[in-house]
């Protein structure tokens, strides 16, 4: 089986002297999967996933299994359940570390070496959907709580320690180079989950690629998460949104550490939609992830699609465009990479390129 498409967004920044006057977004492709797995057994698709999805694999899977069984009529037992939404939040706080200290910040001999304990520390409690042993998860998770606290992240809040790697970090990003236009927030919530499943089952690709909320887009993610908790600013800069994460990777690693307060944003949710249809929501690192299937009398795949958070905050009218849409911009390179740490803060599941352009030059 080949599959082919194309893994990148494209990113146009139009410039009219200081100020972003628009922004372009040319998604990427996805694959096909009713054409690819139409007629097989829906049980086939699960060793298949991994290799589809590379990314927040464990949410994926989760989200297809919950869907298949919700759809054959069956209920995982309350240990599964357990079981995979524990493995879910591992593998959300896998993805959060690597987006915060991979490549992002520049690192010295002792930092470095933290990230790499910890690093090696999260490849443990991300394995499977069906999540690892409580001891070995307690152990990674200290490993990860120790590192974290040499880097700046001490106990449950979002507090940095004076003069850590990440405070210093979060001081650099402080700078005036971006300067978001204000504007009303929309973020999607499990409140929406319903008529989000059942227009993706109903139509498809011609949604799932460009979706909406009777014309709203909203964000999906770290910083909406956040928003469900507490106020949140009209204007969110890099800052806040780096800030944003790292107070969610504490109380992550709380809750894999003690496991006993909600984390309130449905991490797994399933929705029934008729005879054999059936939905799943995942809440995974970069936002709601939704698999939908429809399966025949034999459990047979008659449809399977799926909507990743990329689709709404990657979308052309979407939240990345309404935070840089009107933003005014410093100069040259100081400029062009404050726009890149806020693309980055938004975290596709795919690669990006960026582009700047001035009006008129075309």
């Amino acid at each position: 089986m080949s599959l082919v498409f194309r893994n990148e967004i494209d990113i146009t920044v139009w410039l009219a002297g200081a100020t972003i006057a628009d922004v372009a977004i040319r998604p990427r492709s996805r694959p096909p999967l009713t054409r690819l797995f139409a007629g097989k057994p829906a049980s086939s698709l699960v060793p298949v996933l991994p290799r589809l999805f590379s990314l927040c694999s464990v949410a994926h899977q989760t989200a297809y299994l919950t869907a298949i069984e919700t759809a054959s009529g069956q209920e995982a037992t309350p240990a599964t359940a357990r079981r995979r939404v524990t493995a879910v939040v591992a593998e959300r706080l896998t993805e959060l570390l690597r987006g915060l200290f991979v490549g992002a910040i520049a690192l010295d001999g002792g930092s470095a070496g933290a990230v790499r304990a910890m690093m090696q520390a999260s490849a443990v409690l991300g394995v499977a959907s069906e999540g690892v042993p409580e001891g070995s998860r307690r152990e990674a998770v200290a490993q990860i709580k120790a590192a974290l606290a040499s880097l700046g992240i001490v106990g449950e809040g979002p507090a940095l320690a004076p003069g850590s790697t990440l405070a210093l970090y979060v001081a650099r990003c402080e700078s005036k180079a971006l300067s978001p236009p204000a504007a009303e927030p929309s973020f999607l919530t499990t409140a929406d989950d319903l008529d989000i499943v059942t227009r993706l089952l109903a139509d498809g690709p011609a949604y799932s690629d460009a979706p909406d909320l009777c014309g709203r887009i909203p964000e999906t993610g770290v910083w909406a998460r956040r928003a469900q908790r507490e106020p949140v600013p009209l204007a969110a800069g890099p800052t806040a949104r780096l800030e944003a994460r790292i107070a969610e990777v504490a109380r992550l690693c709380a809750w894999l550490d003690h496991g006993e307060a909600d984390l309130d944003d449905g991490v797994v949710a399933s929705y029934r939609l008729g005879a054999g249809k059936a939905a799943a929501a995942v809440e995974c690192a970069r936002g709601r992830l939704y698999h939908a299937v429809a399966l025949d009398e034999a459990e047979r795949i008659v449809s399977f699609e799926f909507l990743a958070p990329t689709e709404w905050n990657f979308h052309a009218r979407g939240p990345l465009v309404r935070s840089l849409k009107g933003a005014m911009l410093a100069a040259g390179r100081r400029g062009q990479d404050a726009v890149r740490t806020l693309v980055g803060a938004f975290d596709p599941c795919v690669g990006f390129k960026l582009d700047f352009r001035e009006v008129g030059h075309a």
